[in-house]
């Protein structure tokens, strides 16, 4: 069994929206994986089964080999970002930053050298004895990561964590967020509906579409081997050409034949 295994996982709402389709995914201890695809499609509903904020409808969750199916999130072991920060507003930036410390019993005179290295890191030392209201959305999000990210749990869950930023801060926590989990060596489920913030963040990425998966691979395989169509042109480039058509088997192998007819390709 994988570190994160999602068996048969599936969410319909009292008024029949099936928001997740028998979903089946195994995530390997310490791998990055990014969930990539429209809104809608069930990424975030996705995410918030595993962290408990969700109940499946039916279908089961493992974690470390353990199932987590109905534990309540305080029991799961996560690290979860939330797209609009979701901070604690009357605790200060420290409080925030220090409650999953806390909640772990991790001693006091541990907790201060372990918040200021991480508020360091972030370039939020200076802020911390301020509150969440008084900040910055770019500001929030950075306490937000620092408060997932400042202990090591099971898993970390990233749920469109950058969406908000702008571009040059979208890319400084991008890199920041790459390699604190390669240094912890944690496993990563990560959200986005941004192609250019997968492939770059990703060891393995799940192209979902209407609540299922279409494709789960490295980015050059998603990228450079599509298994369908919707894949190709949601992870392809703008413009990109694509060619409808058939293959057949021939005498010498196998050619692509165009739909009108007008184009034969040998295939190797």
């Amino acid at each position: 069994m994988s570190f994160l295994e999602l068996a048969h996982l599936k969410k319909t709402y009292p008024d029949g929206t099936e928001a997740v389709k028998r979903l089946d995914l195994s995530i390997e201890a310490g791998v990055f994986m990014v969930l990539l695809g429209p809104s809608g499609c069930g990424k975030t509903t996705t995410l918030r089964m595993v962290a408990g904020l969700e109940t499946p409808t039916s279908g089961q969750i493992h974690l470390d080999g353990k199932e987590v199916t109905h534990l309540p999130p305080s029991r799961r072991d996560v690290g979860f970002v939330f797209q609009f920060y979701a901070l604690y507003p009357h605790l200060t930036v420290w409080q925030n930053i220090a409650f999953p410390l806390e909640n772990i019993g991790t001693p006091r005179t541990d907790i201060d050298p372990i918040v200021s290295a991480m508020a360091s890191r972030l370039g939020i030392s200076h802020l911390l004895n301020r509150s969440p209201r008084h900040l910055s959305g770019g500001d929030q999000q950075r306490v937000s990561l620092a408060r997932a990210m400042v202990r090591k749990p099971a898993v970390y869950l990233l749920d469109e964590p950058l969406g908000t930023l702008d571009a040059e801060h979208r890319l400084e926590l991008r890199e920041f967020i790459r390699t604190q989990q390669l240094e912890l060596s944690v496993t990563a489920l990560y959200v986005t509906h941004d192609q250019e913030e997968a492939m770059s963040l990703a060891d393995r990425i799940v192209i979902m579409d209407q609540g299922e998966i279409r494709q789960v691979g490295p980015p050059s395989d998603v990228y450079d081997r599509p298994e369908d169509l919707f894949v190709a042109t949601f992870v392809g480039s703008p413009g990109m050409n694509l060619v409808p058509g058939r293959v057949e088997t021939v005498s010498e192998g196998c050619r692509f034949v165009s739909q009108n007819g007008r184009a034969a390709v040998p295939l190797g």
